[in-house]
């Protein structure tokens, strides 16, 4: 429908990831927790449940291609699924560095724009390093409207069901509102005389 509108994906692609948390308890008729949700550790906190990874166009912040995996999967792995292959550029967080091979099998024109790890050393950070990730933050941030929107916005913070492939569906639904949702001035605009 959006493409049908004049709403394309463009030539680059914004990668990232986010944590939608499941019930730990283990008071329900089978006496177990979700078989098909895993644990993981952010920082200091663990979360148990599933991860929703996206795809989103770098100019209009839409999402094209989204996958969903226990919360244990790395970033890394679900990413030639994430990838539509014409891309000329692809953002992504720290998580994705190191993965130029990866991107290149998918996307042999793409350019890799991921962040770098920027470590302290000796207590100073590398200031070169940190200007770049810098710049390329501002166009990756696109990505983290899409979770607004879906998790904040809409409430998608937490599992509805049992499962990954019920909860895939709910979040492919979720995702595809969303891009409707964000693009709603534009397709208005059209509509209007």
């Amino acid at each position: 429908m959006l493409q049908a509108k004049g709403v394309k994906v463009g030539k680059g692609t914004i990668v990232d990831a986010t944590i939608i948390g499941a019930p730990s308890s283990t008071k329900n008729a089978d006496k177990a927790r979700d078989p098909e949700m895993h644990q993981t550790k952010k920082g200091q906190q663990w979360y148990f449940g599933m991860k929703l990874h996206i795809g989103v166009d770098s100019k209009t912040g839409l999402t094209h291609s989204a996958v969903v995996t226990a919360a244990n999967v790395h970033d890394k792995h679900p990413l030639p699924d994430l990838l539509h292959g014409d891309e000329q550029r692809v953002y992504g967080d720290s998580a994705y560095s190191g993965q130029r091979e990866l991107i290149q099998s998918k996307a042999p024109k793409a350019k890799d724009l991921t962040n770098e790890r920027v470590r302290r050393r000796g207590g100073e950070v590398d200031e070169a390093k940190w200007a770049r990730n810098h710049e390329k933050s501002k166009i990756r941030a696109r990505v983290e409207h899409v979770f607004g929107v879906v998790k904040r916005l809409w409430g998608f913070s937490k599992t509805r069901y049992r499962g990954l492939a019920k909860n895939a569906t709910r979040a492919f639904t979720a995702l595809a509102l969303a891009n409707i949702f964000m693009s709603r001035t534009r397709l208005m605009a059209r509509v209007r005389p």
